[in-house]
């Protein structure tokens, strides 16, 4: 019977993949990869041989009816991304369903867990976010602003993922609206993780702009933004 597989991948140290998520790449057809050079360097240090199918993004319904005919002929196709679990804020989730509406029962897909921003941020920052918002990265025009105005205003905690170019951004328009709003939230922001530079930030937003643009390389990486 074929096989798709959702394996999580390091979000950066390298050790950080599960003993199955590595017999799985290992056991595969074929690893989609977001990018295949980024996926050769954790395919390269655990000695994995498997080969290499680019698929991300951009990749249209071509690729799409490619994949569809591996598992057709029973394959055993494992998906990764650069880094994380595919589908959560990464390329994903429309081929997962392409899969269930096309093939149905005939491909069996798993899930194989593994590290992961969002819970790695989650126990650096304590009590006050056993229930929240999760909101992967917002939009960069359209609705972003409907959306900064329901975070500030949320009964719960919010998180989401920011890039390095919006970063100040995000924090000027929160510092922004929590001042026409009169609500001040406190935010924690996580930088790095599991990598050589990780750091770890927190304050209101002004606090936080002023801190990071001290020095700019602590605008350099990926970040996870908790709103409290």
């Amino acid at each position: 019977m074929a096989l798709l597989s959702i394996v999580a991948t390091p979000i950066g140290n390298l050790e950080d993949i599960t003993l199955r998520a590595l017999r799985v790449l290992r056991e595969a057809d074929f690893i989609l990869c977001e990018d295949t050079r980024v996926t050769k360097k954790l395919l390269n240090a655990h000695s994995i041989s498997t080969p290499t199918i680019s698929y991300h993004q951009h990749s249209g319904r071509y690729k799409i009816d490619k994949i569809l005919e591996l598992l057709r002929a029973d394959k055993k196709i494992a998906l990764v991304t650069d880094a994380g679990t595919p589908g959560v804020s990464d390329p994903g989730s429309s081929l997962v369903s392409s899969v269930r509406q096309e093939l149905k029962h005939q491909v069996k897909i798993e899930s194989i867990p593994g590290a992961s921003a969002l819970t790695a941020a989650l126990a650096l920052v304590g009590q006050g976010f056993e229930h929240f918002l999760f909101l992967g990265f917002l939009p960069h025009k359209k609705g972003r602003q409907t959306l900064i105005k329901e975070i500030v205003n949320s009964p719960y905690p919010v998180i989401i993922y920011e890039s390095k170019h919006r970063l100040i951004k995000l924090l000027t328009e929160i510092q922004s609206c929590s001042k026409a709003l009169s609500k001040i939230r406190k935010i924690f922001i996580a930088r790095e993780l599991t990598k050589m530079h990780e750091s770890f930030y927190e304050g209101e937003a002004g606090e936080l702009i002023t801190k990071l643009q001290e020095n700019l390389d602590n605008l350099k990486g990926e970040f996870v933004v908790l709103i409290k």
